[in-house]
């Protein structure tokens, strides 16, 4: 009997560390210098020599294209559309491609529009596309970065360029990443994206600008200096109901007619405003919080700290709650009427109707930097290395929750703590922790959303769903507390407009059930208004000498639908996930005995998933929708598969 447990130990022992080997290793052409997940399951992965699409499941190349002096700034996914944008930079020329990203092949190109697109705002019912470039945005961290943006709007489906504008001074920009030495990509993720909104256009770079998206007629506008103290994200992201849409800025919050494009009020004496949502005639505004500096990527503090409530029809202050702490997170709402929020101390549930504190203990989580509900409606508060679970019920408030369990009580439904690895280059640990511990908030949905309840109050449209800034993809450099409150609007639209390859098969949508493909019709260029300021290619058709790999172009019909199909599975699966996992990089326990990944499940605390990847890449990603990591070093893009217990 002991010999049988004992053959039984070691072929778990050996099991184990079999699958402690990537799933696959795709050997590129070239030092990798950035990879990238996208909706579709395809890792964009770019190298000295060439920017590469490799099936995420497979590590198959899809397609190559041979292309130096490519970084993480120089790829631009276009939301719910099968495009992205490629900024070249060929020493004294420069282009952007609109790439199909199943084929490789181009659907329109412009040698006229110079620098990296570093945010972007689609409108496929339009056939609009809003996009900001900067150009030469290199540097050192910690140096003082500054550039001025250029607008673009173009024909999404030609590139026919229909206006541009220059902004009228510099703006300061942020680090890709904190963790090198040498010069690095800067951003514009410490600025919100633009939005397209009723046929407008607004940016949030000198303050808050409205401009006709067809005519770049300017509208309504009030400058201000959008990153106090040097802090990224300092103003909220603007929010929106049927009449207005609201913004935040200079401790002012404004109520924009989304008819005319004229301020109709303004709610004074504020504060910083990194949060709002709207829930029925109520704004519901977070003062005060925890930010990134843009300077070294520190988590950083900046009061007034409180919530307030606003009467959405003339702007009156219902009420206003200043009895938070530094510290302050994000809110939630378990129900129509109970907002939670903690800070460095505490949980506090406030009624929505007056404010009145009706709950508040201590939740003894160090450094408390966001909550958010699950499925059972507790409310979980995280930081860096725990978590906890509470029970969101009181007799007080008739929250709905578990009979028998009281908020307030200062007793967990669980708790976990997840250490970084006692091993290693405690700078290099402690980012990989905080990168591990920010993948949760990737995903939107019910786990994630920071509204819960509200979400089906709000009409989020499809605008929110059509806007793309770095958080989507260099989420590791933001603070948790600003991640959390964006979660709710980082969701992935049912609905997808096809320019590439896929529009060649109008079938398609007929084997994805539930996923809705438009193909755009794409207008002669004979017949477009604007300047066409590149070249026009009929429906991104590679050629051999732009594309020296195309997996889709060489297969046979059938084939070419099913790889398609499987694609547009995995993008359907991407719209329907919900984020049940938070993952920290730490010592495992036996039987793993090493360093790894673990995935906590925030509906039970249990440890559901482990990931054994001793020495991941900082920069590393987890694709939910197939189970897998993806880490690289050198030439070699590595996946590893999550073990589930």
């Amino acid at each position: 009997m002991k010999v049988f447990a004992l053959l039984l130990y070691l072929l778990y022992f050996f099991a184990i560390n079999f699958q402690a080997q990537s799933v696959w290793d795709a050997r590129l052409d070239g030092k990798i210098e950035f990879y990238q997940t996208t909706d579709f399951g395809i890792v964009l992965t770019g190298t000295d020599n060439s920017l590469y699409a490799v099936d995420g499941q497979t590590g198959e190349t899809l397609w190559r294209r041979r292309t130096k002096g490519l970084n993480e700034t120089s790829i631009t996914p276009i939301p719910s559309t099968d495009l992205i944008l490629v900024s070249i930079d060929e020493g004294d020329k420069s282009r952007v491609e609109a790439i199909d990203l199943l084929s490789g092949g181009s659907l329109w190109q412009s040698d006229k529009v110079k620098g990296d697109v570093l945010q972007l705002a689609v409108e496929p019912e339009q056939n609009l596309l809003a996009v900001v470039l900067v150009k030469k945005a290199k540097g050192k961290v910690g140096d003082e970065f500054k550039r001025t943006p250029i607008v673009h709007v173009f024909s999404l489906s030609n590139g026919a360029e229909l206006w541009k504008k220059e902004l009228e001074s510099d703006v300061e920009m942020m680090p890709s990443r904190f963790d090198s030495e040498s010069e690095v990509a800067f951003t514009l993720d410490n600025y919100r994206a633009p939005l397209i909104l009723d046929g407008r256009l607004f940016l949030f770079y000198e303050g808050a600008t409205s401009y006709d998206a067809r005519t770049g007629k300017e509208g309504t506008r009030e400058k201000f200096k959008v990153n106090e103290d040097n802090l990224a994200l300092t103003e909220a992201d603007p929010v929106f109901d049927d009449q207005f849409l609201y913004t935040s800025g200079r401790g002012k919050v404004r109520a924009v007619s989304r008819r005319s494009g004229e301020i109709e009020w303004e709610a004074k004496d504020l504060g910083v405003t990194p949060e709002m949502a709207v829930v029925g005639n109520v704004l519901y505004v977070r003062t005060g919080g925890q930010f990134t500096s843009i300077k070294d990527g520190e988590t950083k503090e900046k009061g007034i700290f409180g919530v307030s409530a606003i009467d959405t029809r003339n702007g009156r202050t219902l009420w206003r709650y200043k009895g938070a702490d530094k510290g302050l997170t994000n809110f939630v709402f378990p129900n129509a009427e109970t907002i939670v929020f903690a800070d460095k101390d505490d949980l506090i549930a406030l009624e929505t109707k007056d404010g009145k504190r009706i709950g508040k203990f201590e939740h003894k989580i160090e450094k408390a930097q966001f909550v958010l509900l699950n499925e059972s409606n507790d409310v979980v508060v995280g930081g860096k290395d725990e978590i906890s679970a509470f029970d969101s019920s009181t007799e007080i408030s008739n929250w709905g929750g578990r009979q028998g369990k009281n908020f307030g009580g200062n007793i967990p439904v669980w708790k976990v703590k997840h250490k970084a690895p006692s091993r290693g280059v405690l700078r290099t640990v402690a980012g990989i922790a905080l990168r591990a511990i920010a993948l949760y908030f990737r995903y939107g949905g019910l786990a994630t959303s920071a509204l819960s309840f509200a979400r089906g109050a709000i009409n989020l449209r499809s605008a929110l769903a059509l806007r793309w800034s770095g958080l989507k993809t260099r989420f590791s450099s933001i603070s948790l507390t600003t991640l959390a409150s964006n979660s709710a609007k980082n969701y992935v639209s049912q609905k997808i407009h096809v320019f590439g390859i896929a529009s060649r098969m109008p079938n398609l949508s007929n084997r994805i059930n539930g996923l809705q493909i438009t193909i755009p019709n794409v207008p002669d260029a004979s017949n477009i208004r604007g300047q066409i300021i590149g070249k026009v290619i009929d429906r991104a058709t590679p050629s051999r000498a732009d594309v020296q790999e195309s997996l889709l172009t060489r297969i046979d019909p059938v084939r070419q639908v099913e790889k398609l199909s499987e694609y547009f599975l995995r993008r359907k699966r991407l719209a329907e996930l919900r984020g049940n996992y938070m993952y920290f990089f730490t010592d495992l326990p036996e039987p793993f005995d090493k360093k790894g990944l673990v995935g906590v499940n925030v509906h039970t605390g249990k440890d559901a998933r482990f990931i054994l990847i001793s020495e991941p890449d900082t920069r590393f990603t987890i694709d939910e929708t197939i189970g897998l990591l993806y880490s690289a070093a050198a030439n070699r893009l590595q996946a590893f598969e999550m073990m589930r217990k």
